[in-house]
């Protein structure tokens, strides 16, 4: 049986989801794109694929000279970069492509929400002398290092590098807590006032439902448009997508 060839750019558990769907399934052949930022992904289902391709005229040209009927962007809904790319290189190579964008995070009863454009923004806004539990990406938290009234709590899944530019405050190491009441105790244990992270989507963490147990505030940096075309919330929907496109 001839199978299909599709390209899954990942880093997210959705993701990794679908890679472990796919993986079984004899009428397709899938790879899953790692753009290679964090150093210890989880393991993925099926053949991985790592780094970079230089571009949408690179991604464009990898699709083309290898093959690929289908281009599935289960990317972060914050990789504004890669999506564009990817809905470019898939219109340049002629396959089909549809974006995975889990729906924004709910907001539970009791938690106080602003909304900002990014974390520039969001620096500017956290009043003086605030103890801050920064849940944001490495990169992205240098925009407090400039904030030395406050006191910032990082939770990192590596540890930083020498010379990386980090905010004042303390650095934890680990991945999100998805138990509410350690995040609650957390924020106790380091007298936190405020929360600041990126609307990354999905069921309500840990941290924001034990940011409404505490009353405390929160800064959402809101998340960008995705390009246009086929967009969906779940896996569910593209495996249909797939079904649809591929062996309707």
């Amino acid at each position: 049986m001839s199978s299909y060839k599709v390209m899954v750019l990942g880093g997210t558990a959705e993701a990794g989801e679908l890679a472990a769907r796919l993986a079984g399934d004899d009428r397709l052949a899938t790879v899953t794109s790692l753009a290679g930022l964090t150093r210890l992904p989880a393991a993925i289902a099926g053949p991985v694929r790592r780094g970079g391709f230089g571009g949408p005229d690179g991604l464009a040209a990898t699709l083309r000279e290898e093959g690929y009927d289908a281009l599935i962007d289960a990317t972060h809904p914050f990789a504004g970069r890669i999506a564009a790319h990817a809905a470019e290189a898939a219109r340049t190579a002629g396959i089909p492509r549809i974006k995975l964008v889990r729906p924004a995070f709910p907001r539970p009863a009791g938690l106080v929400v602003s909304e900002v454009e990014d974390m520039a923004a969001a620096a500017k806004t956290v009043p003086t002398n605030a103890r801050v539990f920064l849940a944001a990406g490495r990169r992205e938290i240098a925009a407090f290092a400039g904030r030395t009234d406050l006191w910032c709590l990082v939770r990192m899944i590596e540890p930083p590098t020498v010379g990386e530019t980090l905010p004042p405050g303390e650095v934890i190491l680990g991945r999100p807590n998805r138990n509410v009441d350690d995040e609650a105790a957390l924020l106790r244990e380091h007298r936190i006032d405020m929360l600041v992270a990126k609307d990354s989507g999905g069921p309500a963490s840990a941290k924001i439902e034990a940011a409404a147990q505490l009353r405390l505030p929160m800064i959402l940096i809101k998340r960008p448009d995705p390009p246009a075309g086929d967009i969906v919330p779940d896996v569910e929907d593209v495996l249909a997508w797939i079904e649809k496109t591929l062996f309707a």
